[in-house]
């Protein structure tokens, strides 16, 4: 049994995966919890994505496993195209992985909707060509409170009306129907130059989104691990 290892911004996560399949992905408070993982389940192989802890620390916790540290110096089963490589998050490198892993030799946009909502493309070749960023929902709410002198915070609804009648009615409208159309004209642009694209949605808007955008799409929460459980892989067999 091998261990995928995610240490974002906020939070661990880790999930144990084989052959065939990803377990459950499940959240840790932190190193001591990793520990406790490893001394009860002493994973043969990990693989570890870290943005906000020393790797070496989190390594500790597995004295017994074979360690794959995810960098852009990491080998990995495509091609990157990225312009930077050293600056490119290595969750929306993951994420195409895990694309390419679901849709064979097919075009994919992945687009992650959380705390910020990147799109990622990856050709039928294999190819990743980078993408773009913006910010997620919760941080445009954020934005039109902290950068204005009288607007609230406030947290979004379901069934938003196009015009609102109120200031909080005016800042859903505009940020809920404006993040859905941005959406919808970024895929469509993407749809325009790459043919039968395949549209793959994970984080944690995803389900939103899904219940929101005209046409076919495929949410996937897992794509990341999917990702990092294909370069885990691919660099076992290097070992």
């Amino acid at each position: 049994m091998d261990l995928l290892i995610d240490s974002g911004n906020t939070f661990i996560k880790v999930a144990f995966c084989s052959c065939n399949s990803i377990d459950e992905v499940n959240q840790v408070e932190g190193l001591e919890e990793l520990k406790a993982i490893g001394v009860k389940y002493k994973p043969e192989n990990i693989l570890i994505s870290s943005v906000n802890k020393e790797v070496s620390e989190i390594q500790k916790c597995f004295p017994t496993s074979k360690t794959v540290h995810l960098s852009y110096l990491t080998p990995i089963p495509i091609k990157n195209l990225y312009a930077s490589p050293a600056t490119l998050g290595m969750d929306r490198l993951a994420g195409v992985i895990g694309a390419s892993e679901l849709f064979k030799g097919e075009n994919c946009l992945c687009i992650d909707a959380g705390t910020c909502i990147t799109y990622d493309l990856i050709d039928s070749n294999n190819q990743y060509l980078g993408g773009s960023i913006s910010p997620g929902i919760d941080m445009r709410f954020r934005a039109l409170h902290t950068f204005t002198a009288k607007l609230p915070l406030i947290e979004r609804k379901s069934n938003v009306k196009l015009i609102g009648g109120t200031t909080e009615e005016s800042i859903q409208s505009g940020v809920l129907h404006g993040v859905i159309k941005e959406l919808e004209g970024i895929i469509d642009n993407y749809k325009k130059e790459y043919k039968a694209l395949k549209i793959i949605i994970t984080g944690g808007d995803a389900i939103f989104f899904e219940s929101n955008l005209k046409g076919s799409i495929f949410v996937e929460p897992n794509l990341l691990f999917i990702g990092l459980k294909r370069i885990l892989e691919y660099n076992v067999s290097k070992f």
